[in-house]
């Protein structure tokens, strides 16, 4: 099969999901046991995303400087900053890491300085 067939293929399953979605009896979907499942899955999903794009090289595990940004990201959601806000946080933290590889340097200044003083310091 050609990729073009594997597309509309992917099409079709989405669509027939979606349709049994609507053919299920609402009376199951007010179940408050649904309820709950729903958010726990919405939640489990959201964090094993989060964690295959932060330690995830290929197929195998990478420590690198997205985890600097992550828990950048986490300290910031922790404070209740501004989504905005954590999301810009996330990339100085990178850049004080080395890119995409932990250098040395950017360990030390985050170490010595601290974390704040360190992105003070690439902004």
């Amino acid at each position: 099969m050609s990729l073009w067939h594997w597309i509309v293929l992917a099409c079709g399953i989405a669509f027939a999901t979606k349709w049994l979605g609507y053919a299920i009896p609402a009376r199951f979907l007010q179940n408050p046991r649904m309820t709950h499942i729903a958010a726990y899955m919405t939640v489990a999903l959201l964090a094993a995303l989060t964690v295959i794009n932060t330690f995830a090289q290929g197929d195998s595990l990478a420590l690198d400087a997205r985890l600097a940004a992550l828990l950048v990201a986490a300290v910031a959601l922790w404070l209740r900053a501004p989504f905005l806000l954590v999301v810009v946080l996330g990339r100085p933290a990178q850049r004080c890491c080395g890119g995409w590889g932990i250098e040395a340097a950017g360990l030390r200044a985050i170490c010595r300085f601290g974390l704040l003083t360190a992105l003070y310091a690439v902004l």
